[in-house]
C-alpha cells in the first residue's frame, strides 16, 4: 500500500491515548502532500473504537535485528488495539527505552484501511563506543585502570557507563591516596565508524593527600598503642633518630628543623660542599597514604584491640575526617571505652558426646580471664582458624557435621560476665558422593586418590583440610582456585562434598645457552612432563601433543658444546606404584662426558685434536618411597639403590691426596635411605608447615673384608664412606591466616641444614667424591663431572677455608668440605599467586661455612649475609630468581659495601 502519511502515536516519556490526545502530524521524505483524511480523523474522533494490527515494520535499526526489537516491543501482527485510550503503544515504547540502546523511540501509524492499521516503530540507535583513550594517566598505570572503567569498545554508550567508568578511576586512585582525583570526559565522533563516539577520560590525580595527625579523645589507653592498633594507616611520616646512649626523639618532617637538630645535637656536620651525618645515628621513616577501605578496616582493628583487652562495649562515638593547610588530612577520633570486662562462670548444655571438663580444656578460658570475644569464639569454633583444635572441629572429625554451638551471655554483673555454651550435637553424617568438577586434562582417579573424604566414612572437617592440601601438593591445579563444598543432607543424614579445580599448566621447558669456563659455550634443552600418561604411549588419540592426565613425571635433559662436553638425563616416577598406595618408584639413567683436548704444537685448547684430558661419568638410580602412618602420615621412607661409574684420562680428581691417580675407572655404589616429613600447605609458596629430612648414603664397607684395600694403586676403584644429610624447613604466617588477608600475609621461612661426609676406616683418605662445596648460587656443578653437593650461600664466593675472613673471588673449589652448616632466615611476601605466574620478594639473613674434620668444627663460627631477593615461578619454565646478599665477613675485610655485594641467579631450581 502507498503511503500517504504518517501519524505519530507516542514519544519518550509519557503516551496518553484519548479522545483529548495528541494527533501529531510528521511528514515522511517520499510521503505525497496530500493528507490521508482517514488518518487525520483517526484521533479526532470521541468514540473508543477497536483496530487490528494489520503490518509492523521497524526504522532506524542498524545493529538490531527487527524481529528482535519485535519481540521487545509485545505488539504483534493480529493485535486489537484501542483508540484512543489504548496503552499498547506506550508500553511498547517503555519497554524499548528499558534496553538502554535507543535515545528516541517513536510509533507511527502509516495507513489505516476499515478497521486494520499498519503500524511503524522508529527508533534512533545510542552511539556505540569506538575507543576510549585515558589522558593525564602514567603509561605504567593505563593497563590497570583500564580494566577499572568496564569499558568494552562497540558497546552502547549510556550515561550510566560513563558514570561508572569514572568513579572507577577516581577509586583507583583514591586507592592509591588521590583523594582529589578529577575525570573530565571529552566526546568526539569517529569518522571513520557510522554512529561510533571516541570517549576521552582527561584524568588529573591531584596531590596524594596523607595522613597528618591521628587525634584520639575519651581514651584512657594509651594513644601509641591505639595508633599502632589501627595497622592500615599511620600518621604522616616522622623521623625517629636513635643516637648512641640516647632516647629516641622523633623530629616533623621539615628539613630545616630537622638539619639545625642535628646540627644543634652534634650528628650533623656541614663543610663547604655538603653535610656530612654522623655514622651513629639511625633514621626509620614511616608513613601512610589515605585510603577510605583501609580507614574503614583500621577502625575495625581499633575495637578489635578494644575487645582483646575486655572493653566489649568500646565505641567509636564520633569520627572526623578533614583536611588540613597543607591539604593532608587529619583525624579525631572520639572514643567511648565502657568498662573492662572479665570471663565468669562457663558452663556446658546440651553436650552428650564430650564431657564439660573436655571442652572446657580445650576452650581453655579460666575465670577471671580478661573478657576476649575473639578468642571465645575461635576455641568454640565459630571462626575457626587453621591451626584447630576448637570444639567444633573436637565434632566436626566425628561426623557431626550438623553440629552447632553458642555461647550466650547469662548474666552481667559488675565487671564479669557469665556465659552458658549452649550445644546441639545432631546427628553423625556420612559421606555419600564425592564429585569432582574443573578436571579437563587431569584424570578422575589422580584426584580421588589423593582425597582422604572416602564414600561411606564418616565426616571429618581435618581431612576434608587435609584433602585440599593433598591436591594442592599435586601441583597440577591452581592453588588458590582449589574449592570444598559440602552439602548437608539432613533428610538421610549423608553429606556430598564437591571438589571444584582450575587446570594450569605444570610442564616445563628449559632452553638456553650459557658459557662454562674450559668447557665454552653450551646449549641446554631440556622437558620435564609432570602429568605424564605411560599407558597412553601407543594411544593415538592420547597425544594432544602427548599422553598426559596419570599424574607421573617424565623429564628428559641433553646438554652439549661438540666435542668439548656432552651430559644425557633421564628421569621417570610412578608416584603411585601399584595404584594402591602412595608408593613412588623413580628411575634416573645419566651420562656426562667432559674433555679437554690440546694441540701439541701450540699448546693451546682445539676441538679437533682428539681428547687428551677427560672424564666421563654414567650412572643409574632405582628408588622406592612409600607413606609411613606412624608417627603420622606426613611421613614416608625411602630407599634407593644408585651406581655410578667414572672413567678418567689424565684427569687427577684428588690432587692434595693422590696427586698421581688421573687415569682408571671410579665406582661408586651406594643405598641411600631417607626418613622425611612434610605438612606444608602448597608446594610454591608455602604459608604453612614444615618439612624434614634424615639421610643416609651408604656404601659397602669393602676394606672390612680385604685388609689390602687401602694398598691398592687404585683407592677408589670401589669407593667407601657414609654421607648423613639433615634438612629441616619452617614456614610461619605473620599476620591474618584467611580469606583475601591469605594472599597479602607475610611468610616467615627458618632453616637449617647439617651434612657430614666420614670414612669406615681410619688408614683411607676421605672420599674425594660426594663432598660439599659452600657458597655462591649453587649453580657450579651443573655439568654433574664429579658427585658433590652443592650448598648455596648468597653474598659468598665458593670458598675452601673455614675462617669466615678469607673469600676468595672464584666460580669453583679445588678442594671440598665433608661437613658444613647452614642456617636461613626469610622474609616472604607474594606478589602474585595466580595460575599463570606466583611471584614473590624476600629479605634474608643466612649464615653457613664448611669444614674437613670434626676437630674443627665449630657450628658457631660460620659466614653471615644479609639481603633481598625475587622469585618467579612460570609454568613452562620453572623456577627464576635472583638475590642480592652482603657478606657481612667480607664487609669486615673490604670496608666496602660494593665489594662484599653478590648478585645470585637460579634457574629451574632452588639451591639448597
Amino acid at each position: 500500500m502507498q503511503k500517504l502519511t504518517r501519524f505519530f502515536i507516542g514519544c519518550i516519556s509519557v503516551l496518553v491515548l484519548s479522545s483529548t490526545c495528541f494527533a501529531q502530524e510528521v511528514p515522511v521524505k517520499d510521503s505525497v502532500s496530500q493528507i490521508n483524511v482517514k488518518l487525520q480523523n483517526l484521533f479526532s474522533q470521541r468514540i473508543i473504537s477497536k483496530y487490528k494490527i494489520r503490518s509492523i515494520k521497524v526504522v532506524g535499526n542498524e545493529f538490531f535485528d527487527e524481529s528482535l526489537l519485535l519481540s521487545l516491543s509485545t505488539l504483534n501482527v493480529g493485535d486489537e488495539v484501542q483508540i484512543p485510550g489504548g496503552d499498547n503503544f506506550s508500553k511498547a515504547i517503555r519497554k524499548l527505552m528499558d534496553q538502554n540502546y535507543f535515545s528516541d523511540v517513536s510509533i507511527y501509524i502509516t495507513d489505516l484501511k476499515d478497521k486494520d492499521i499498519d503500524v511503524e516503530i522508529d527508533v534512533v540507535e545510542r552511539p556505540r563506543l569506538s575507543r576510549f583513550n585515558l589522558i593525564g594517566v602514567k603509561k605504567t598505570e593505563r593497563d590497570e585502570l583500564s580494566g577499572k572503567t568496564g569499558l568494552t569498545p562497540n558497546r552502547v554508550i549510556t550515561e550510566n557507563m560513563k558514570i561508572t567508568a569514572i568513579e572507577g578511576i577516581k577509586k583507583f586512585y583514591a586507592e592509591k591516596g588521590f583523594q582529589d582525583a578529577s575525570v573530565v570526559i571529552k566526546e568526539q565522533k569517529d569518522a571513520s565508524r557510522k554512529n561510533n563516539i571516541i570517549l576521552d577520560f582527561v584524568v588529573d590525580r591531584g596531590p596524594k593527600v596523607r595522613i597528618n595527625n591521628i587525634n584520639f579523645g575519651g581514651n584512657k589507653i594509651e594513644e601509641i598503642k591505639l595508633k599502632k592498633s589501627l595497622k592500615e594507616i599511620h600518621e604522616k611520616s616522622r623521623m625517629t633518630l636513635y643516637p648512641i646512649n640516647d632516647k629516641p626523639v622523633i623530629v616533623k618532617t621539615n628539613p630545616y628543623t630537622f638539619d639545625e637538630y642535628l646540627k644543634e645535637k652534634g650528628y650533623l656536620t656541614f663543610t663547604k660542599t655538603r653535610k656530612i651525618l654522623n655514622p651513629y645515628l639511625r633514621i626509620k621513616l614511616s608513613g601512610s597514604k589515605f585510603n577510605p577501605k583501609k580507614y574503614d578496616d583500621a577502625k575495625e582493628n581499633l575495637l578489635d584491640y578494644y575487645n582483646a583487652l575486655g572493653f566489649r562495649d568500646a565505641v567509636i562515638e564520633k569520627d572526623t575526617v578533614y583536611h588540613n593547610a597543607a591539604g593532608n588530612l587529619n583525624i579525631d577520633m572520639q572514643m567511648k571505652e565502657g568498662k573492662k570486662y572479665y570471663f565468669g562462670n562457663l558452663t556446658w548444655r546440651g553436650n552428650t558426646k564430650y564431657s564439660d571438663s573436655l571442652l572446657t580444656s580445650i576452650l581453655n578460658i579460666k575465670k577471671g580471664d580478661i573478657y576476649n570475644r575473639e578468642i571465645l569464639f575461635n576455641k568454640l569454633g565459630k571462626t575457626p582458624t587453621p591451626e584447630g583444635g576448637d570444639v567444633s572441629g573436637l565434632y566436626q572429625d566425628d561426623g557431626y557435621l550438623f553440629f552447632r554451638i553458642d555461647p550466650i551471655e547469662t548474666a552481667v554483673y559488675n565487671d564479669t560476665i557469665d556465659f552458658e555454651i549452649r550445644v546441639m550435637e545432631g546427628p553423625q553424617a556420612t559421606i555419600k558422593t564425592i564429585r569432582i568438577a574443573g578436571n579437563e586434562k587431569t584424570k578422575d582417579f589422580v584426584i580421588r586418590r589423593e582425597i582422604r573424604t572416602i564414600p561411606g566414612d564418616k565426616f571429618s572437617r581435618t581431612f576434608l583440610i587435609r584433602s585440599q592440601r593433598e591436591i594442592a601438593q599435586l601441583n597440577y591445579f591452581d592453588q588458590e582456585k582449589i574449592k570444598m563444598e559440602p552439602i548437608p543432607n539432613a533428610e538421610d543424614g549423608t553429606v556430598d562434598i564437591n571438589y571444584g579445580v582450575e587446570e594450569k599448566s605444570s610442564d616445563q621447558l628449559e632452553l638456553s645457552a650459557g658459557w662454562g669456563g674450559f668447557i665454552g659455550l653450551t646449549g641446554t634443552l631440556g622437558v620435564t612432563f609432570n602429568n605424564f600418561s605411560s599407558k597412553n604411549l601407543f594411544t593415538k588419540k592420547a597425544w594432544d601433543p602427548l599422553p598426559m592426565g596419570d599424574g607421573q613425571k617424565l623429564s628428559l635433559r641433553i646438554q652439549s658444546n661438540g666435542k668439548a662436553f656432552r651430559s644425557y638425563n633421564f628421569t621417570f616416577t610412578e608416584p603411585w606404584f601399584g595404584g594402591i598406595k602412595r608408593n613412588s618408584l623413580t628411575l634416573s639413567v645419566y651420562n656426562t662426558k667432559f674433555g679437554q683436548s690440546f694441540d701439541p704444537i701450540t699448546g693451546m685448547f682445539n676441538p679437533n685434536v682428539a681428547d687428551q684430558r677427560y672424564i666421563s661419568t654414567t650412572g643409574a638410580t632405582l628408588s622406592f618411597a612409600r607413606q609411613l602412618t606412624w608417627p603420622d602420615d606426613y611421613f614416608s621412607f625411602s630407599t634407593g639403590l644408585n651406581y655410578t661409574r667414572y672413567k678418567l684420562k689424565n684427569y687427577a680428581i684428588d690432587p692434595f691426596n693422590l696427586p698421581n691417580f688421573d687415569n682408571g675407572f671410579v665406582n661408586n655404589l651406594n643405598i641411600r635411605l631417607a626418613l622425611q616429613r612434610t605438612s606444608i600447605d602448597q608446594p610454591l609458596f608455602p604459608r604453612s608447615g614444615s618439612t624434614f629430612l634424615l639421610s643416609a648414603q651408604l656404601t659397602p664397607p669393602y676394606s672390612a673384608f680385604d685388609p689390602n684395600f687401602a694398598k691398592k694403586a687404585n683407592p677408589y676403584e670401589l669407593l667407601e664412606y657414609h654421607k648423613w644429610r639433615f634438612n629441616g624447613e619452617w614456614y610461619v604466617p605473620l599476620g591474618k591466616p584467611a580469606g583475601e588477608e591469605r594472599n597479602k600475609q607475610f611468610v616467615l621461612k627458618f632453616a637449617a641444614k647439617f651434612g657430614f661426609l666420614g670414612r669406615y676406616n681410619e688408614s683411607l683418605a676421605i672420599s674425594p667424591f660426594e663432598r660439599f662445596q659452600v657458597g655462591d648460587a649453587g649453580l657450579s656443578n651443573q655439568f654433574a663431572l664429579l658427585g658433590f653437593d652443592i650448598i648455596a650461600q648468597r653474598g659468598y664466593p665458593v670458598y675452601e677455608s673455614s675462617n669466615p675472613k678469607i673469600n676468595p673471588d672464584q666460580q669453583s673449589s679445588r678442594q671440598k668440605f665433608t661437613m658444613f652448616n647452614k642456617y636461613v632466615a626469610e622474609l616472604r611476601y607474594p606478589l602474585s599467586l595466580a595460575a599463570s605466574s606466583t611471584i614473590y620478594a624476600l629479605t634474608f639473613f643466612e649464615a653457613a661455612n664448611g669444614w674437613y674434620s670434626m676437630k674443627d668444627y665449630n657450628p658457631f663460627n660460620l659466614r653471615r649475609s644479609v639481603g633481598v631477593g625475587m622469585r618467579f615461578f612460570l609454568p613452562m619454565f620453572g623456577l627464576l630468581g635472583f638475590d642480592y646478599g652482603i657478606g657481612l665477613d667480607r664487609l669486615n675485610a673490604t670496608n666496602s659495601l660494593k665489594d662484599a655485594g653478590r648478585f645470585t641467579f637460579m634457574l629451574g631450581f632452588e639451591p639448597e
